[in-house]
């Protein structure tokens, strides 16, 4: 009886300790969107958003970096997704199983955990300047392909592992071959999965100054950037930028371009997620 009440107390000191440790991450996220939104709305407007980098607070715009973000976004999920995909794919149903596919494993999830500024610097040495291609859009894009790569590898092998082996064990004995039960029953099984692995690997690359840092070199930017071969910032450069001015205005606008920086990151969320349910509806389906 003892024993019981023991476990019993355990397990709602347990239960409180979640609680408490949830609630106090939850009060520090509401307090800093809190304290963004106070300093960052009134200078939340129309020309802040169509407006191009200036030393003058009032006449201060976000939309060179707005511009930079969304091609580096978009360029490196165009890069990233495909490869991630393939690579688990041929990991979990090609490769044999003996110690080097266990070292590739290994050395994929310790990349996973590499800091971000290492992957900076391996861009500006590898496409900056041995493969000369410039401080351009398509560097910072190739750049945290590379990051977030490991990531989404990962969460891919792991979601298409969780497939159950009737399927493919019923598909070959329909005479599928190993493409087609890969491509056919295994990959739209584990889609929904690789896409929340994807968006994961999206949100952490959208938000990161310091590889793009190394890759742009804070350029100042008074131009809207139209090609992967044009110099570019990015919301998280601008931010930083703003920070270290000596005005308070400008932490204001700073605390603007966190606003902006996390609707980004909401709608381009969203989109993925929509699509996510509309795979696992057909799945259900």
């Amino acid at each position: 009886m003892n024993n019981l009440s023991s476990r019993h107390l355990k397990g709602r000191l347990l239960l409180a300790a979640g609680v408490i440790a949830v609630s106090i991450s939850l009060l520090s996220l509401v307090a800093l969107l809190l304290d963004s939104l106070l300093d960052g709305l009134p200078y939340l407007n129309w020309g802040f958003l169509t407006s191009y980098p200036s030393r003058f607070p009032d006449q201060a715009g976000i939309l060179p970096a707005l511009f930079g973000t969304i091609w580096v976004v978009g360029l490196t999920a165009l890069f990233s997704f495909p490869l991630g995909i393939f690579a688990a794919l041929y990991l979990e149903e090609y490769a044999p199983k003996n110690w080097l596919t266990d070292l590739i494993h290994l050395n994929i999830a310790n990349l996973a955990g590499v800091p971000s500024i290492v992957y900076g610097l391996l861009g500006l040495g590898l496409f900056v300047e041995a493969l000369a291609i410039g401080r351009v859009i398509l560097a910072g894009a190739l750049t945290m392909t590379l990051l977030i790569l490991p990531v989404i590898i990962i969460t891919a092998r792991e979601s298409i592992r969780s497939v159950p082996k009737e399927y493919r064990e019923g598909a070959f004995a329909l005479g599928a071959t190993r493409w087609q039960v890969a491509s056919q029953i295994v990959l739209p099984e584990a889609f929904p999965g690789i896409l929340t692995g994807t968006i994961l690997a999206l949100s952490r690359a959208i938000g990161e100054a310091a590889p793009m840092i190394a890759i742009a070199a804070l350029a100042y930017v008074r131009f809207t950037p139209t090609s992967p071969f044009d110099r570019f910032t990015v919301i998280p450069i601008q931010i930083y930028n703003w920070i270290n001015m000596p005005r308070v205005e400008f932490r204001e606008l700073a605390a603007a371009g966190i606003i902006v920086l996390l609707v980004v990151l909401l709608v381009m969320n969203s989109v993925a997620i929509f699509i996510r349910n509309k795979y696992q509806k057909r799945g259900v389906s």
